[in-house]
């Protein structure tokens, strides 16, 4: 791997929370969801997707990432997936069983408005880095899904993009979290979006 690849990709893996290894709380009871399988990522252009087990809780690495850590921190009925490829993508799965289908709304609701609001965090904890936000748009499956994608620019010079999705089929809420070197023109979406229907489509 070039150098610059393997410095980029080290900074996206710790930026993101991609990198650490997952250890989720044994909390979580219940149905567990379904979950996406490696076949079911956007294709990577020289590396092929691997799939981690469905471990129970919210991966140890969440706790370090700006977007997500608030709103899923120490929730049970919690599952999560890692994804990885040799080169210089990851992902993750995190699905969540609510009470209800009020509760599933509202930690939606919640995640999307974190996910807005996660470019300017970062900016203000990290004045290193640059973060501009897109909002992809609406997905039509089950209860609802909906894309964004996040870019960071760092001073000196390692770029990442990420793309996000938050899902709900009734009581169930699932987020996929993509990312890898580069930028907006890099970003997958089409197939992010067949990404996240698949995902809410598993969800039952």
């Amino acid at each position: 791997m070039p150098n610059r690849t393997r410095t980029g990709a080290l900074f996206l893996l710790a930026a993101t929370g991609l990198g650490a290894v997952c250890a989720g709380p044994a909390g979580a009871v219940g149905r567990t969801p379904g979950f996406l399988a490696a076949r079911d990522l956007p294709p990577h252009p020289s590396s092929v997707w691997t799939a981690g087990r469905v471990l129970p809780g919210v991966a140890e690495a969440t706790g370090h990432d700006t977007c997500l850590k608030d709103a899923l921190a120490g929730r049970d009925d919690t599952w999560h997936r890692d994804f990885r490829t040799d080169l210089d993508a990851g992902a993750r799965q995190t699905s969540v069983v609510l009470p209800d289908s009020g509760s599933a709304e509202a930690l939606a609701d919640r995640l999307a408005r974190e996910i807005r609001s996660c470019p300017a965090r970062i900016e203000r904890h990290r004045p290193d880095i640059k973060a501009a936000l897109k909002d992809y748009g609406r997905v039509d499956v089950e209860d609802g899904a909906h894309l964004y994608g996040l870019h960071t620019d760092t001073a000196w010079g390692a770029q990442d993009i990420r793309l996000l999705s938050v899902g709900r089929d009734g009581r169930t809420v699932t987020v996929v979290d993509w990312t890898q070197l580069g930028g907006f023109p890099d970003a997958p979406v089409g197939a992010f979006r067949t990404t996240t229907m698949t995902a809410v489509g598993k969800l039952r």
